[in-house]
Parts: C-alpha cells; structure tokens; sequence
C-alpha cells in the first residue's frame, strides 16, 4: 500500500497484522508486569467503551437493517473511537485530569487485538458495516493478481533468455 494505491495485498496486511500484533504483544506485557497496580473497573471501562460507543450502535442497526444500511454517523462513532489518536487523546486527558496508571493499557490492548487478532481497523462509508468482500473488490483483486502473474513471467522470461556474460 501507498499513497496512490490504498490497498494491501494478502501478506502486506499479514505483515501489518503482524506488527500490530507486536504493539498488542508490548501492551499485554505491561498490563502482566503491573497486574496488582491496575485498576480493574477503569480497565474494563476503557476497554468496553470503545465498542459501546464506536461499534455496538452501528451493529445493532445494521443487524436490524433489511437492506444493511447503516448511517454515516455510526461509521464516524466507530472511526472515532477505534482512532489510536483518539485513544492518545483520550489517555493524555485521563493523565492529566484523572492521574496516570497502568489501566490506561486498556485502549492500546483493546485497538492493536483489533487490528492484529481480527484484522479490523477503520471503517470506509462505502463498505458494509461488518466485513464482508464487495464484487468490486474481488474483480479488482483477481484483475490484479493477473496483472502481477503476467509481469513476473515477463520478467522471468526477459531475464532468462539473456546471457549472464556479454562480450
């Protein structure tokens, strides 16, 4: 993925499953090594309210949906609260208003197991609420797939039909 291709591949987004799983992997430590200093209901708190706010109202209504429409708003809910700049924001306020702790490990737990363990990040308006594969994209995957396949062999063939030495 780039700028001006914003779209990942099945191993670039094993990969960046992956890293996120090592950000996960770092939080989960922490919360380990300070188990005993965490405050548990403010854990639990934090960690819930991110679905309670950003997904449970755009689930219920799309469940609840004939057709799976779902309005922009509960899109930007989800966004908004699956943001790790809001999770930033929203830790750096409880620092400074509430006191610093180990419980705020619950928004970069809750996020990175998101992304890495479920593969879900930001919601696009022109998707359906809960994943599914859109024909668009699978047309688009295969035509690309194709398109790759068509210049590896080109290239294997270019490179295979030259001279190793030139005199």
């Amino acid at each position: 993925m780039d700028a001006k291709n914003r779209f990942e591949t099945k191993t670039t987004f094993a990969l960046s499953r992956l890293e996120w799983l090592g950000f996960l992997t770092v939080s989960l430590v922490l919360a380990f090594q300070h188990l005993a200093e965490i405050r548990w209901a403010v854990f639990v708190l934090l960690f819930a309210v991110i679905d309670v706010v950003g997904y449970l109202p755009g689930a219920i209504v799309f469940r609840r949906s004939p057709d799976g429409h779902v309005p922009r708003g509960c899109y930007v809910a989800y966004n908004t609260m699956h943001s790790l700049v809001t999770a930033g924001v929203l830790a750096g306020a409880w620092a400074l208003f509430v006191r610093p702790e180990w419980a705020l490990l619950a928004l970069p737990i809750h996020l990175m197991g998101d992304r890495a363990l479920f593969g879900n990040s930001l919601k696009p308006f022109g998707v359906a609420f809960e994943p599914e594969t859109t024909p668009e994209f699978r047309r688009f995957e295969q035509r690309y797939h194709s398109a790759v396949s068509e210049k590896n062999v080109a290239a294997r063939t270019s490179v295979e039909d030259t001279d190793a030495v030139r005199a």
